[in-house]
């Protein structure tokens, strides 16, 4: 995929796109269950932060008080995937969303409140569009753990789990998940601004915010390789087929059959706000490393996306991955890894929810 003649290939694929765009505009996607599904941060971008505590986790921290969550959570996971295949990048792009505000600790879970007050992390505009599948997921994951280890295994460790096993239905690695995290006791929505890569965020604007959380470039374009599957909303691409940088002309770098497709289903006003379109032209639901190729190809859908090919820091690795797809299943995973052990909360910092949506209750 990573030869010129594979990229012709994929090049001439686009064809393709044009469908799945026509489906998209009728029915929210492919499926009309996929019309929420956006596997990665679209938020803010941060400035430099100090790089987040880290504490320990351990592949058999459940040995003994719940030694069968895995496969519990895999059972559900797995029943739910082939009712609702965009349930996988959902809960993918969730997993995200959690571990880059405050950390891997189930607050992106906490509902709004009827008092709205105060307002939680799932309030900030950069959260409005994640999807309620992916936040029935893991609550279906949650209770079925509950109903075998009560009081015993976190949501955030449950979410984690979770998105393993959804990555591996769609075709990624299975990977060992390290667990012992807590529930956060809070999930504030001032904490959300700055923390997310946003749509058109710059190489500059990226790097920065994935210093805040310990994690580099390589990460970076690692992690971005989850949009090898899912969708994004029409309002994330307006600007680059319709008003590039204020040209009232669409970004000459993005392949031209690509930008006629994307107007059929994005028209500039009037559109659904509920339309969405593939992160990959070629391959939408299987997540393989075809995402990398479409960057080479000018079929890179967002901003920041493509920049990593454009940059001459990312555009090795970008040309790495784009090459080996084992290698960008190893590079995926020691990410994921790295990205689950943000500012982990322990002992009193945390609890252990039994309803993901809602914190325990004080004692009376």
């Amino acid at each position: 995929m990573g030869s010129s003649g594979g990229i012709r290939g994929l090049r001439r694929r686009v064809s393709r796109l044009l469908l799945l765009l026509l489906l998209a505009a009728s029915t929210g996607g492919p499926t009309a269950r996929a019309r929420e599904a956006q596997p990665l941060p679209e938020a803010a971008a941060a400035g430099t932060r100090r790089a987040p505590e880290r504490h320990g986790l351990s592949l058999d921290f459940y040995a003994k008080t719940c030694p069968a969550v895995d496969q519990i959570v895999a059972n559900v996971t797995a029943a739910r995937y082939r009712d609702f295949p965009a349930a996988g990048p959902a809960v993918l792009r969730l997993f995200h969303h959690d571990c880059f505000v405050e950390g891997c600790d189930a607050s992106i879970l906490i509902a709004p409140t009827a008092s709205a007050s105060p307002k939680v992390e799932r309030d900030m505009e950069e959260n409005k569009n994640l999807a309620q599948e992916a936040f029935d997921a893991v609550e279906l994951a949650k209770a079925a753990v509950e109903s075998r280890c009560p009081g015993v295994v976190s949501c955030a460790d449950v979410l984690a789990l979770a998105t393993r096993d959804y990555v591996q239905q769609a075709g990624g690695p299975y990977y060992a998940v390290k667990k012992g995290r807590k529930d956060s006791r809070v999930s504030l929505a001032g904490k959300v601004r700055g923390s997310l890569p946003r749509a058109n965020s710059t190489v500059d604007e990226l790097l920065r915010v994935f210093a805040g959380k310990g994690l580099g470039a390589a990460d970076l374009v690692a992690l971005s390789g989850a949009h090898t599957v899912g969708f994004t909303h029409c309002v994330h691409v307006l600007g680059r087929i319709y008003d590039f940088r204020g040209t009232r002309r669409p970004d000459p770098l993005m392949d031209a059959r690509l930008v006629k497709a994307l107007r059929m289903s994005c028209p500039s006003s009037g559109g659904s706000a509920r339309v969405v379109v593939p992160f990959d032209v070629s391959t939408p639901f299987q997540f393989d490393h075809a995402y990398y190729a479409n960057l080479q190809a000018r079929l890179g859908l967002l901003g920041s996306d493509q920049a990593l090919f454009l940059d001459p820091r990312t555009r090795p690795l970008v040309q790495e991955l784009a090459g080996n797809k084992t290698r960008f299943f190893q590079a995926f995973v020691a990410s994921m890894d790295r990205m689950g052990a943000i500012r982990i909360k322990k002992g009193r910092k945390g609890e252990v929810r039994k309803v993901c949506s809602q914190h325990l209750l004080p004692p009376v």
